[in-house]
């Protein structure tokens, strides 16, 4: 009997630590066991992630979001970034930047950049209906070095996002109760640092997809003390998301795991939940059902209360966990 249990611990460590030859394939992966898995880039390209790989030694004493560049964009300027600098006032004053209306700011996950597709797709989407400040952080420096150098630079990019935004609002006028910040993948657990830097005192922060490699239990990742109101959409869950309830509402649409409709890859499942938001910007229409508890969301089973998911309401508030169904294509 002993031996049998040794054998089977020792197939399961072996299954684990298999190198996956399918690029995208992410069948393999057990979550918090396995020691690969196919991320992929922002353009859509999926990289073999070793987990265990050693930090980017290069990167040992630059992690600290000192690079971050601010990128604003307004209804005058909707297409054509205009760089903010931090610590420099005069790039504030010549720039759009209204402190009397809302801000809108989004954050990329790993090996992507500002101009990366959920950017875009984003910011018309806010722009298109509401007149507001949007700034896209891109922290390439760090999002394009290896996973793990990349995971450990996240409280850092965001403590430096959450001072920049203070510094902002002391330059050229802001309001916390206006801000709603959104970060896709790692760049969910940047918000999360950006909103615990300012005391949480955010309106509103959304989760897309927070990035779930080497973030269960981990105190740096997203959770609800980041803001006043903070919503999770959870659409590749246990693999390259976050399965478990981190925020005030999380949204489970199709059960909140890999295959998501119309998707053939975790990936593709795993960016769904930028296309879902950016929808539900432009017409608010996903209607979330109350959940008895997280087996009820992944089985779709819900049939409480309805609550909106997703949209572009900085004074949205709401608690629980809630599952819905969308279809496959634009605008699901």
């Amino acid at each position: 009997m002993k031996f049998l249990v040794i054998l089977i611990a020792s197939i399961a460590l072996c299954v684990g630590n298999a190198i996956p030859l399918v690029p995208g394939d992410n069948s393999h992966y057990i979550e918090g066991e396995s020691r690969y898995i196919w991320m992929s880039d922002g353009e859509g390209v999926p990289h073999l992630i070793d987990l265990e790989e050693p930090m980017d030694a290069a990167l040992q004493n630059s992690r600290n979001g000192a690079n971050n560049q601010y990128w604003l964009y307004t209804r005058q300027n909707p297409n054509n970034a205009q760089i903010l600098i931090d610590g420099n006032s005069n790039s504030v004053w010549n720039s759009n930047y209204d402190g009397r209306k809302p801000l809108k700011v989004m954050v990329h996950g790993w090996n992507s950049n500002g101009n990366s597709g959920e950017n875009p797709i984003i910011t018309s989407a806010f722009l298109d209906t509401q007149d507001v400040n949007v700034i896209v952080v891109d922290w390439r420096v760090l999002a394009s070095s290896n996973y793990l150098s990349a995971v450990r630079g996240v409280p850092g990019v965001g403590q430096y996002l959450g001072n920049f935004i203070e510094w902002l609002f002391n330059t050229a006028g802001g309001n916390w109760n206006n801000v709603h910040l959104i970060g896709f993948s790692l760049g969910a657990h940047v918000v999360g640092s950006a909103g615990r830097q300012a005391g949480g005192r955010s309106a509103r922060i959304t989760g897309l997809d927070p990035a779930g490699p080497l973030w269960i239990g981990n105190s740096n990742a997203l959770n609800s003390n980041a803001g006043q109101y903070v919503e999770v959409i959870h659409t590749d869950g246990g693999l390259l998301g976050i399965f478990t309830p981190i925020g005030d509402a999380d949204f489970y649409p199709n059960g909140g795991r890999y295959p998501q409709p119309g998707c053939s890859s975790s990936s593709c499942s795993h960016s769904r939940s930028i296309l879902l938001f950016a929808s539900s910007v432009r017409t608010n229409h996903f209607q979330g059902r109350l959940c008895d508890d997280i087996n009820q969301a992944q089985n779709m089973q819900c049939t409480g209360r309805v609550f909106n998911m997703g949209n572009g309401i900085v004074t949205k508030r709401g608690s629980g966990i809630y599952g819905l169904t969308t279809g496959s294509s634009w605008p699901y």
